[in-house]
């Protein structure tokens, strides 16, 4: 099968429920209803909410448990990881890190767990100590009404809230096939200096799958900001995480600043979250020399050093970059049969009702969903009374508010393969009977419109 790796926009317009007589549709509704019963009395409990590796995934990292013992070496060039100190990381670990994001070992912080947290540690110390000699977040707050943080849409639900949490004003900014609107995003960076910072998912967007085009991440490096301490916060979480061939390829955003001429405008973020143990292995962040070097400072204050034990026994087991390649290839190998089964049942069993569309992404963890204006929630709720639990509807946006409420993210990647089957013949059940719920209230309003008049 081959996919085009770009998500589809929109909804078609005239859908199959359109077509159908009154006495047709009530056929139809007849049919969907009793599917419905049925479906209620298998007592489903599957999950499809949120992108977690699967068990068998997670199992290809199990020898590294096996690296460090009682008679391991645990000296990391000079530097004891058994120890206190090295706040940015081991040396080794940034060097794995810088291997990954193409940039170079001084421009990389290393730490613990998950990308997450050093995104909060990152926002705290701006927060708490500014950036670039600007005053501190707090502060700024303090004496205006607000602080703006631009989210491209539809987008990581835990980045906005996580934004929404320092008091920061979340923007919603358009998706296109080839990134973030860029007259948007110049528009607010350019002519306002309360906006400071914008979320991106560069590679296989979640929920989207997009991969922004290289026009677009060099539009993001020309960047003009108002604010001296404006950064663009480069999740770069599927930066290794490609599913089919020819995978995408994203331009290295330092290097587009380079040929800009800049520097000071980008913190790069990336984990080991969805390579080796969820939640148990080592992010970073990447910057200028400039940024870093204010970064350090600023975690010194509320940690002495990151978990440098972890860190060996993840660079033992890596080891470079080309062998995370191989490991990711293994990690594919479980979710290409995932995506595959999404995308043929919702092509087999929606394509021709014109009541939804879907991206076909080439790597990352998620599928976006559109279905009919006013759809989303409603689907989620019925899929929940059937037992398929899915993200909630509007996670994608900031607050929880779709302007449309017509997107759900899929997460295809926790459940086995028949769970995953069974929990998509519920999702597509749910989809078309709401859509026909949806003709039908649109022609019972236009009747009533009708006499009305």
């Amino acid at each position: 099968m081959t996919y085009p790796g770009r998500i589809t926009f929109g909804v078609s317009v005239s859908s199959y429920y359109q077509s159908l007589s009154d006495t047709q549709l009530a056929q139809e509704a007849t049919k969907l209803e009793e599917l419905i019963r049925t479906i209620a009395d298998k007592k489903f409990c599957l999950d499809m909410a949120r992108g977690k590796p699967n068990p068998e995934q997670v199992n290809l990292s199990r020898p590294m448990l096996d690296v460090l013992n009682h008679a391991s070496d645990l000296i990391d060039n000079t530097v004891d990881a058994a120890n206190y100190g090295y706040i940015e990381g081991l040396p080794s670990a940034r060097k794995l890190a810088a291997e990954i994001l193409d940039v170079s070992s001084e421009q990389v912080l290393v730490g613990d767990s998950s990308s997450l947290s050093i995104m909060y540690d990152t926002l705290q110390h701006a927060y708490i100590h500014g950036i670039a000699g600007c005053a501190p977040f707090a502060q700024q707050l303090a004496r205006q009404k607000e602080l703006i943080f631009l989210c491209v849409c539809p987008g990581y639900d835990r980045h906005f809230a996580l934004t929404e949490a320092f008091g920061f004003m979340n923007v919603p900014v358009s998706l296109t096939p080839d990134g973030p609107d860029m007259q948007q995003v110049r528009q607010w960076v350019e002519h306002d200096e309360h906006v400071k910072g914008i979320w991106c998912v560069p590679k296989y967007a979640n929920p989207s799958g997009i991969t922004y085009s290289d026009e677009v991440v060099r539009a993001f490096a020309a960047l003009k900001p108002a604010a001296a301490d404006f950064r663009i916060y480069w999740d770069n979480a599927y930066c290794m995480h490609d599913i089919f061939e020819p995978a995408d390829e994203l331009l290295n955003i330092f290097t587009a600043l380079n040929e800009c001429g800049k520097s000071n405008l980008v913190y790069e973020f990336a984990s080991t979250s969805k390579m080796t143990f969820p939640g148990s292995g080592m992010a970073w962040v990447a910057a200028s020399p400039d940024d870093i070097a204010e970064l350090k400072a600023g975690f010194s204050i509320h940690r002495v050093c990151p978990n440098k034990l972890s860190q060996l026994e993840h660079v033992l087991f890596l080891q470079s970059k080309e062998k995370i390649r191989e490991l990711m290839r293994q990690h594919a190998q479980f979710l290409r049969p995932r995506f595959e089964l999404v995308l043929t049942k919702l092509q087999a069993q929606l394509a021709d009702l014109g009541i939804a569309s879907w991206s076909h992404p080439k790597g990352g963890y998620f599928i976006s969903f559109e279905g009919l204006d006013n759809s989303a929630k409603r689907i989620c709720a019925l899929a929940a009374r059937l037992g398929v639990k899915l993200t909630a509807a509007g996670a994608c946006w900031p607050y929880g508010k779709d302007p449309r409420d017509s997107n759900i993210r899929l997460a295809p990647s926790y459940p086995t393969l028949e769970q995953l089957d069974a929990a998509l013949d519920v999702f597509v059940t749910c989809v078309k009977y709401v859509a026909l719920q949806l003709e039908q209230e649109r022609r019972a309003d236009t009747g009533a419109n009708a006499d009305a008049r």
